[in-house]
């Protein structure tokens, strides 16, 4: 059995070496960060409501079940409470990056953080 170090090459080391960075940059290109500007938040599948993150509060906004509320602190933005019988929503926690988003699918309501440029993600390619 031959070594596979033996079957190396000098310029292999740099063939790994430019890959490497290829992938690296390519990552960092592609998961974009920032910080949020503005959550919307959506009722019925129309904007309900436009919050400012920057700005503590909160916001109860009326569903299909009855109330949700929408809490918003420290420039983050999450669900504090809905009558949908899974918690799904609630459970998503804190919203801070662009493109994060909560979905209270059954009582119709959803809030969505939006930055200074859109973020695209599998669902929206």
């Amino acid at each position: 059995m031959t070594d596979w170090l033996q079957l190396c090459r000098p310029g292999d080391a740099l063939f790994v070496l430019v890959g490497a960075a290829l992938c690296a940059t390519a990552t960092f290109l592609a998961w974009p960060t920032g910080t949020g500007e503005k959550a919307v938040v959506r009722r019925h599948g129309e904007i309900y409501l436009e919050l400012d993150l920057t700005r503590d509060r909160r916001v109860e906004v009326p569903g299909l079940l009855g109330p949700t509320e929408i809490i918003v602190d420290q420039r983050r933005v999450r669900v504090g409470s809905d009558p949908g019988p899974r918690q799904y929503c609630v459970r998503q926690g804190w919203l801070a990056r662009p493109g994060e988003i909560a979905i209270c699918a059954p009582n119709q309501v959803s809030v969505e953080i939006l930055g200074s440029r859109r973020v695209y993600d599998s669902l929206s390619y």
